[in-house]
């Protein structure tokens, strides 16, 4: 049944066009609009969720449904699923202006919440308020990308803020615990990883309480568990180590 019969129109009013451009043609895909980007930043793993179908279009709009050949060339296969996850990987979301206004403004303060929760100001290890950091954005020109996650966009405006203020990831607290035997060995290989040791106690093993760079946190724990056979062990005392009250320039 076609998706444009009268019976399926209601459907249709909360439709949006995913398209790509490929072998000199175009593909797009009907999707509900609400889903798409949710898809994109992996809240909806429900394929079935985001497509109205799963035919795949040269023309949403007309009904025109692609040929098998084209898709083919196109994509080096027919499987519509398989074709249909690459279209909303890639493809550029097809909305008006109006909406696409609404949705990098919902983009952009998304990702200042975000920098405003992971960050402190490193002096005074205070958090910074979410309007702070949407004024420090709107300061270095930050264009929000529709096709990336808010979450990768949060870290890469990290990185630029740090060029034009006093700002860093909060580090994550935690407590490490390291057999005798490896841990002179253990703690030289940690030492990079380490920002700061508040405390260490050596008794029958060794104790160390210190803070982190969260983007370290893997690797420490890979590392103890690799090199330790299990024998070490890693507790997260606090996620961020962070004053009262928020930071104000």
């Amino acid at each position: 049944m076609s998706i444009f019969t009268p019976t399926n129109q209601i459907r249709l009013t909360n439709v949006a066009v995913v398209r790509v451009k490929k072998a000199g043609k175009r593909f797009e895909i009907a999707c509900y609009k609400n889903k798409v980007m949710s898809w994109r930043s992996g809240a909806e793993k429900d394929l079935d969720e985001v497509l109205q179908t799963s035919s795949v279009f040269v023309n949403v709009s007309k009904g025109q449904v692609a040929k098998k050949d084209d898709l083919n060339k196109a994509f080096g296969t027919d499987d519509l699923t398989e074709i249909c996850k690459q279209i909303l990987a890639k493809g550029e979301l097809q909305v008006s202006d109006k909406e696409r206004h609404s949705q990098l403004e919902t983009m952009f303060r998304d990702i200042a919440t975000i920098v405003a929760e992971k960050c402190v100001n490193p002096e005074t290890k205070r958090p910074y308020t979410v309007n702070l950091i949407e004024r420090a954005m709107k300061d270095i020109h930050y264009s929000v990308k529709t096709g990336k996650s808010t979450k990768q966009q949060a870290l890469e405006v990290i990185r630029q803020l740090k060029e034009s203020m006093e700002i860093q990831r909060a580090h994550m607290r935690l407590r490490l615990v390291l057999p005798a035997k490896e841990a002179k060995r253990l703690k030289e290989k940690l030492k990079p990883l380490l920002q700061v040791v508040e405390s260490e106690d050596f008794d029958e093993e060794l104790e160390l309480v210190c803070l982190v760079d969260p983007g370290c946190f893997r690797e420490i724990d890979e590392l103890i568990r690799c090199e330790t056979k299990g024998r070490g062990s890693l507790e997260v005392l606090s996620l961020k180590d962070v004053e009262e009250g928020d930071e104000k320039l």
